[in-house]
């Protein structure tokens, strides 16, 4: 269970945050704050500037206008390693910058810890160690990373991310390039960090995963407008329709929204509202054909 978070100071605060997008106008200015015990997803079509928020909040890009706070503290005025162990940042896409292998690279979560030439511990190899066995990578410490398919890439960034035990995880596309499987697995991890008082920020393509396992959103639309609020406020059919450009049915599998599109050029498509019941029935009969 997630602690009580209500009067926990936020771990991470966005003081009127204006994202730097190259070539727009400004966006909205996002006042949110990220407490212990929440998990947010960030919904959004491609170039609605997801990757970038994420970037800012990691502080590897200026903000055009607005601040971010940490624990209450300017980030402006921290040093980068203490930045560095508050959080965590996993990027979309994996590159080798140099020759390593899985364990080493894992390791690299442990560097915001170190001093300058120190050397990681038998306690900073049990944490890589740990952190591989809970992504499924056991076995493979030795591998070169170049060898490994694009999801096991994923996962070791994961497990990279966990290593380095930050309060705060920042998660641009988690489940990029991973099987249905190990997306539930790393979400699953997801959930059991936020649940022992971390906070998560992910950004996200699938609403249904989303909105299984994120307890606040941000959606961000691609002329600058955004919202936010508890998921269960967020999650509104008209207001993911306008977001994705696409029309959705909606219904119903263990009490939990399902969000399935509908082909934007169907001549006979019915309306969404008559779609969500028709699918809402349908969910709760597993052997009744698919609509």
């Amino acid at each position: 269970m997630a602690p009580d978070n209500r009067s926990m100071p936020p771990l991470l605060q966005l003081d009127d945050l204006v994202v730097d997008i190259p070539g727009r106008p400004d966006g909205a200015a996002l006042r949110l704050a990220v407490r212990p015990g929440q998990c947010w997803g960030v919904l959004g079509p491609n170039g609605a500037g997801k990757s970038t928020l994420l970037h800012t909040l990691a502080g590897l890009r200026p903000a055009r206008r607005g601040g971010l706070r940490l624990d209450g503290h300017p980030m402006d005025d921290l040093p980068r390693r203490r930045i560095a162990r508050h959080l965590g940042m996993v990027f979309q896409d994996q590159q080798d910058g140099f020759p390593a292998t899985v364990l080493e690279t894992a390791l690299i979560g442990r560097h915001p810890y170190l001093r300058p030439w120190e050397m990681e511990s038998a306690a900073d190899y049990a944490a890589a160690q740990d952190a591989l066995e809970r992504t499924g990578l056991e076995g493979l410490e030795h591998r070169p990373v170049s060898t490994l398919s694009g999801g096991e890439r994923q996962r070791l960034a994961i497990a990279t991310a966990l290593t380095q035990d930050p309060r705060v995880f920042l998660l641009d596309e988690p489940t990029n390039h991973l099987d249905l499987h190990h997306q539930v697995e790393v979400l699953d991890i997801v959930r059991h960090m936020v649940a022992h008082g971390r906070g998560a920020i992910l950004t996200m393509h699938d609403v249904n995963l989303t909105a299984r396992y994120c307890d606040h959103l941000l959606l961000m639309y691609p002329n600058g407008d955004a919202c936010w609020g508890p998921t269960r406020d967020m999650l509104i059919p008209r207001a993911l329709e306008r977001l994705y450009g696409q029309p959705l049915a909606v219904g119903q599998v263990d009490g939990m929204p399902v969000f399935l599109p509908l082909g934007t050029e169907r001549e006979d498509a019915e309306p969404v509202q008559s779609r969500q019941n028709d699918l809402s029935t349908r969910a709760r009969h597993k052997d009744a054909p698919a609509p």
